[in-house]
């Protein structure tokens, strides 16, 4: 069952104050969620997505809120400069959360150019992105990045092959930097989200999949989450109230992990 009627966002009140938060994906979805949640309580939002108009968008409805835009392709390393210019050689944390579905196409059915497209924006943007922020925080000695995963990178039959592939990728980036990095006060942890409102498109092309992995996800989904639930958990990691968290995947999906 869903939480969404009996759960309220409750803010804590300077929880980011004096913080420089990036955060992807900002113009909607989990992402502008994440974004707001950090503006509200006290932080400056670094925030970056494909669409300019979401962004200025979420400026004129939200003007007492602090916010820097970076408009354009994450997967671009041009943007992931304009990023990094925005933030003024500070940043204090990160959540990767931008990211495309695919259309639950098989392996034997998987185009080249969906597999690549899905990997660009959903792995290598992160990779981009995260190789230029943490020479910062290794220079500040702390920081925490969050990367948005999925319950397809903890199962099989949650998406297709490639998006399947690229969360489990992105589970393996996030464990193999809290290792990496856990020893100079970087911390990496990952969420891994259900079915969400947002306006990531999904649709379920594949007659193959519908009759191999249809079923399941009618029977086994056990609600559909708020994108401000997501960001609870987000911010949560996010910010120092997880201090002791490091190498951790959030499975925010309620309790489908669990079925």
């Amino acid at each position: 069952m869903s939480t969404e009627n009996t759960w309220q966002e409750q803010i804590t009140s300077e929880r980011f104050a004096g913080k420089t938060v990036i955060v992807t994906g900002a113009g909607s979805g989990i992402g502008k969620a994440t974004a707001l949640r950090v503006a509200k309580e006290g932080g400056t939002v670094i925030a970056a997505d494909l669409s300019a108009e979401r962004l200025d968008e979420l400026v004129a409805e939200n003007p007492s809120l602090s916010f820097v835009l970076v408009a354009g392709d994450i997967t671009d390393e041009a943007v992931v400069s304009q990023i990094i210019a925005a933030a003024n050689g500070t940043v204090h944390a990160l959540a990767n959360v931008a990211g495309i579905m695919d259309k639950f196409e098989p392996i034997h059915e998987v185009q080249d150019s969906t597999w690549e497209r899905v990997f660009n924006v959903n792995v290598n943007s992160i990779l981009r992105l995260t190789r230029a922020v943490v020479p910062l925080m290794l220079q500040a000695g702390a920081g925490s990045v969050v990367n948005v995963a999925s319950e397809a990178g903890l199962r099989g039959s949650a998406a297709g092959v490639a998006y399947t592939a690229s969360k489990h990728a992105v589970i393996g980036m996030t464990k193999n930097s809290a290792v990496m990095y856990g020893k100079k006060g970087l911390r990496f942890n990952a969420v891994a989200p259900g079915a969400v409102q947002t306006n990531i498109e999904a649709p379920m092309d594949s007659v193959f999949a519908q009759q191999a992995i249809g079923p399941l996800m009618g029977t086994l989904v056990p609600g559909v989450a708020t994108a401000a639930q997501l960001a609870a958990s987000i911010t949560f990691l996010l910010s120092d109230d997880g201090t002791n968290v490091n190498g951790a995947v959030l499975a925010s999906d309620t309790g489908w992990s669990a079925i």
